[in-house]
């Protein structure tokens, strides 16, 4: 890991900054205000009123998440006019809760990170809300679905703008109740409702570890506040560092997908796909890698914590990517590459502050060509009439244009096709890798190699190949409320590496994360840059070879190798999860169950049904009438008479 002393404490926030800064709760409020509105007041209304809001409760989330945009950019505007030293505004709404020894405010804090988020979950979110609006129309509940959409939208920003770990875990609490409303929103499918409730349960594991750090936090520095506990973390002691450390990271990989916890990621495809585009590029995946990038004054103290963060993405970046050479399925196929690209956002923030300002500079160009792709996908599915299986498609790119251009924009960014914004901000990730670990940087270079792969057959499948289209099918390109934030997205995908223009992001964030330069890499920029192109041309050629040069066969074949079996049975992730976790937990609980039952239940109601029955037998004694007495007296005289006998005789 980096050493170099480039811990850089939470200092006090200026709360008392003023002008816009005074507005920031109003970042939270107004998609909290649309959520409440569209689900709390709306199906309270008379029946004309709520038919009225359901026909028009759309326009109200979407303009609710755009006035948030708003405000956020001229909040950053604000920001940027103020110096690296004041650039931390703090606000106090009110106190949580209070005891003698515990402090927690309702407090917010904005800075160069916090600033950066923002900007990606209102503007992205707010481009995922307009094409909605085309994607939902017909939907009869559209109404709650945008309600969820800003109650997603409100509980990410909580999560990024709270200015203590307990805030964090309110927003984060909210960001999984969302997910499971919108994964789950169409319920009437059975395998909708039980992506749901798998993502739900998943990433309750994963709260367990975040929520055992912040008790952990309270029992070692008295409170949470990020300010506080960067000031107190170096008088902690190892283990307690180590501890806290692997708890975040445990609640990370929930939400972040992470091995082990990656098992919902692809299943939560079910919802709709407005839905997969914001959870994948600009709220619930991002939360997990904004976590260990603020907690950096945990993990800067504690090797053993950053090395297990670089084991886990290394491994979710290699185990996403082999998913997606896989599947057939459109959707599924870029959600492995979420997990991929987001372990290679990990791996980032595992290698310290030479790493921390690449895991943000990646984790917003990912938000711009993952959103992109998510949404070209739903036009694709728009088109082939809701047909998810890229077997079923072939030659869109003349049927779909501007679908077309705008996904191999997408495209093109998350090969790392030299120019466009993922070549930027992934290239100094692996740059980095391997100058801190030669073979961690290789793999990360294989991870590189893989994704231009499985990223190629996805576009030949699609948009090239020979059209495999069912008969009566006629795809259609989308209309433009849904197009054009495909349009957005797609410039942004070309664009978005002007973020590293002077290293503008690198000396923005080091205020917050610090920075220390590679020293002595191994080998240069330059051959690092070219070793990754070679890389990934050749897994472009290893696609067209195999894909666009053969039939594209209308139906998977069954006959295929272990390791295409194992990927498309996600390297068995459930079958893992059912032997390590699920059957033995079952076993647990049903043996508890059994000892309560027998054991506990036995003893105290055996001993209640002994008393019963001695009771019982009493009674019968004690009857009350004065035959039964006399009757008892005399057997009692005659007893003693006889047992005297015997004596006397003896």
């Amino acid at each position: 890991m980096a050493e170099g002393g480039a811990h850089v404490p939470v200092v006090a926030p200026d709360t008392g900054a003023g002008g816009v800064f005074d507005l920031l709760w109003l970042v939270i409020a107004l998609p909290l205000l649309g959520a409440f509105l569209l689900l709390g007041v709306a199906p309270l209304l008379p029946a004309s009123l709520r038919a009225a809001a359901d026909k028009h409760g759309h326009l109200l989330g979407t303009a609710m998440s755009a006035l948030s945009f708003v405000l956020s950019l001229l909040l950053f505007v604000s920001l940027l006019g103020r110096g690296a030293e004041e650039r931390q505004v703090g606000q106090h709404l009110w106190t949580w809760f209070e005891t003698a020894s515990i402090n927690v405010g309702f407090d917010l804090l904005y800075d160069q990170l916090a600033a950066l988020f923002l900007l990606l979950i209102t503007g992205v979110g707010s481009l995922i809300h307009v094409y909605a609006i085309g994607y939902m129309e017909h939907d009869p509940r559209r109404r709650r679905f945008f309600g969820y959409l800003n109650l997603f939208v409100a509980a990410m920003l909580t999560l990024i703008l709270s200015a203590n770990f307990v805030g964090l875990f309110l927003g984060w609490e909210g960001v999984g109740l969302a997910s499971y409303l919108l994964i789950g929103f169409w319920q009437h499918k059975p395998s909708a409702a039980a992506a749901a409730k798998k993502a739900f349960v998943i990433n309750r594991v994963g709260d367990i570890g975040l929520s055992l750090a912040i008790a952990l936090m309270f029992a070692t520095f008295g409170t949470t506040d990020f300010g506080g506990v960067s000031e107190l973390a170096g008088s902690a002691d190892q283990a307690t560092l180590n501890a806290l450390g692997l708890l975040l990271l445990l609640g990370a990989c929930g939400k972040s997908a992470q091995v082990p916890l990656q098992a919902w990621l692809l299943d939560a495809m079910e919802g709709p796909t407005p839905v997969s585009a914001l959870i994948h590029a600009a709220t619930m995946v991002t939360a997990g890698v904004y976590l260990v990038v603020r907690a950096n004054f945990i993990y800067e103290l504690t090797p053993v914590a950053q090395t297990a963060v670089v084991v886990v993405a290394t491994v979710t970046l290699l185990w996403g990517a082999i998913l997606g050479c896989a599947k057939d399925d459109i959707k599924k196929a870029l959600a492995g590459s979420t997990m991929s690209q987001i372990g290679y956002m990990m791996l980032a923030a595992g290698l310290g502050p030479v790493g921390y300002p690449f895991a943000i500079f990646h984790l917003l160009t990912h938000g711009f060509f993952k959103a992109n792709m998510f949404l070209g996908a739903g036009s694709v599915m728009h088109g082939m009439d809701d047909d998810v299986d890229m077997r079923h498609y072939g030659a869109l790119n003349k049927a779909m244009p501007v679908t077309f251009l705008t996904f191999a924009m997408g495209y093109l960014a998350i090969i790392g096709f030299p120019g466009f914004s993922g070549f930027w901000s992934k290239d100094r990730i692996i740059e980095a890798a391997l100058t801190e670990n030669i073979v961690v940087g290789l793999l990360a270079v294989l991870g590189a190699g893989i994704t231009a792969f499985y990223m190629t057959r996805l576009m030949l499948m699609t948009f090239f190949t020979e059209k495999r289209w069912a008969k009566d099918l006629h795809p259609h390109e989308s209309p433009k409320v849904m197009t054009f934030p495909l349009i957005v997205l797609a410039a942004l995908s070309v664009l978005g590496g002007v973020l590293l223009l002077g290293n503008w992001i690198v000396e923005w964030l080091e205020p917050v994360t610090g920075h220390v330069e590679h020293e002595n890499p191994p080998v240069s920029a330059l051959v690092v840059t070219a070793m990754i192109v070679g890389v990934v041309a050749i897994g472009v050629a290893t696609a067209w070879f195999l894909v666009a040069r053969r039939d594209v066969p209308r139906e998977a074949p069954q006959d295929v190798s272990f390791a295409t079996r194992a990927a498309r049975a996600d390297l068995y992730g459930d079958a893992i999860n059912d032997a390590v976790v699920v059957r033995p937990g079952a076993s647990l609980v049903g043996g508890l169950t059994t000892f309560d039952r027998v054991g506990v239940d036995g003893a105290v109601e055996g001993g209640s049904s002994a008393v019963g029955g001695i009771s019982t037998t009493l009674r019968r004694v004690q009857n009350g009438f004065v035959r039964s007495y006399a009757l008892s007296l005399l057997a009692g005289a005659l007893l003693l008479v006889l047992a005297l006998l015997a004596v006397n005789l003896g």
